[in-house]
């Protein structure tokens, strides 16, 4: 059996994704790579096919019509027959040394029956300005497997990103993980739904992805989301409606998904003060209500008791809060 299922969500990806699959392709005989070309008008399905055909106990083409990254990904873990499974977008790419790292690892669990709901591994921005590399040595116990119980709290800003977890395959397939189609920021929902049936967890301290920045055209650009509010704002919806965080058993798991939707009310409000936009401050309101009528206890919490509560502050502080921030932190 594969030990990985990687899913490369391809969009119009010619100028990059061949990076992203050749550094896939350094374990070849540990993994299988699910190439998903989303109706690209490029030449992805070209290479996506000339992968195919050179590797083809390894790398699989599929190519359907566009549905957006969440589509994608959809796909990938439908087809995925590895223990594990890891969406590498494909102007991203896997460090090497890391990635030997979390193989042998895997092996060695393999072999002793003992494989974890979740690996967690390091992130590094590729950035323009230079590198920042995100790890969560300060939240989770290193080279040991352990559960909600034994971790520490995130920072301010600090969280689980899709390029930071391998899941178990079975685990995520047999919960129905999928993300809604034709729609941005949906890796939210694959890093946030699954959580509450995670139970076992393994941290290694290696930079495995490495995350580019620095694109126009990426989702993550900030003009980009500005554009896209009314989908980050639904995204956030649908991530409060999923579950009544306070209700969660386990008090750790509790204030660490309370802690996420915190960062997502704080992007939605800098967002709007972004934005400067009439119309943007009232679909804020819509979804502030929304979270009070749902959960008032959470709606109090995020409104009046956390981080997101600084970004309601008139828009002339919170801007440049927002810019100071992203000057040091090197986010998009």
């Amino acid at each position: 059996m594969k030990l990985i299922t990687f899913a490369v969500p391809c969009y119009n990806s010619e100028d990059y994704m061949e990076k992203c699959i050749d550094s896939l392709l350094v374990f070849k005989d540990d993994v299988e790579i699910i190439i998903i070309n989303d109706g690209s008008k490029d030449k992805t399905k070209k290479i996506a096919d000339k992968y195919a055909k050179k590797y083809p106990n390894v790398v699989q083409a599929v190519h359907k019509e566009n549905g957006g990254h969440g589509s994608g990904v959809n796909m990938g873990l439908k087809l995925a027959k590895g223990l594990y499974f890891k969406v590498v977008d494909s102007d991203d790419w896997a460090d090497k040394d890391a990635y030997e790292t979390i193989l042998e690892y895997i092996k060695k669990s393999q072999d002793s029956k003992n494989l974890v709901d979740m690996i967690v591994a390091n992130y590094v921005y590729e950035h323009p300005d230079g590198p920042r590399t995100i790890n969560y040595k300060n939240v989770m116990p290193t080279n040991k497997v352990f559960s909600w119980d034994d971790t520490k709290s995130f920072h301010n800003g600090q969280y689980l990103l899709m390029h930071s977890v391998f899941y178990k395959t079975k685990l995520v397939q047999d919960i129905n993980l999928a993300l809604p189609e034709k729609t941005f920021y949906v890796d939210n929902i694959f890093v946030y739904y699954p959580l509450p049936h995670i139970k076992t967890m393994y941290y290694l301290d290696v930079d495995f992805y490495r995350y580019f920045i620095g694109r126009d055209d990426q989702s993550v650009n900030e003009n980009k989301m500005i554009e896209r509010i009314d989908q980050q704002l639904l995204v956030t919806e649908t991530m409060i409606r999923f579950y009544h965080p306070y209700e969660i058993e386990n008090e750790k798991l509790s204030k660490y998904m309370i802690h996420y939707l915190t960062i997502m009310m704080t992007i939605c409000n800098v967002l709007k003060a972004r934005s400067g936009l009439p119309a943007n401050k009232e679909k804020l309101k819509t979804l502030w209500k929304m979270i009070k009528d749902y959960d008032d206890k959470l709606y109090y919490k995020l409104r009046y008791r956390s981080l997101a509560s600084l970004t309601t502050l008139p828009n002339f502080i919170v801007v440049p809060g927002y810019k100071l921030a992203q000057k040091l932190f090197k986010f998009n």
